[in-house]
């Protein structure tokens, strides 16, 4: 496992419950990472996550995050912070975002860093697309993560600028 994560959680069936992998995807297609990055479409994997997370010194997650704020509106969390984060996925056997990384710790494996770029969602029901709102901002969120990594010091360069 590369020592940094780039994790996109959600349901694409659910439209904007889906924001985090449809971030993710657009990622991969418009940038590259260098080999110590690896990107993950973990979906709906709930506790099946934590084999992901051996050996992950840094783990980033992108999700829709419900936070009483205005649909589209990002969020960037850290840490301690995740831990007030309201669950999203509606998906029984997912686990919420504060017992993945708590029970990290447990299965001995918990990253040094976790941040989570998170975007307000403003339909959740089933269909296969963003809303507009999110459609639109989708490439502000993608910003934000690949803002993230270069503070990191990763080394994140466009599609045809290799």
């Amino acid at each position: 496992m590369a020592p940094i994560l780039v994790m996109g959680l959600g349901n694409i069936i659910l439209r904007d419950e889906g924001v985090g992998v449809r971030a993710l995807e657009r990622l991969a297609e418009r940038y590259v990472l260098p080999e110590n990055v690896e990107i993950l479409d973990a979906g709906t994997l709930g506790l099946g996550l934590l084999a992901f997370l051996d050996g992950v010194s840094d783990l980033l997650i992108i999700d829709a995050v419900r936070g009483g704020r205005e649909s589209g509106a990002l969020l960037r969390l850290e840490g301690e912070e995740i831990k007030r984060v309201e669950a999203l996925h509606v998906a029984p056997c997912n686990a919420r975002l504060q017992e993945l990384v708590a029970l990290s710790g447990i299965h001995g494996s918990t990253p040094r860093r976790v941040v989570l770029w998170g975007m307000e969602p403003a339909i959740i029901e089933p269909g296969l697309e963003l809303s507009p709102t999110c459609a639109r901002l989708i490439d502000a969120l993608v910003d934000a993560v690949v803002q993230e990594l270069r503070a990191w010091g990763v080394r994140v360069t466009p599609v045809g600028a290799v």
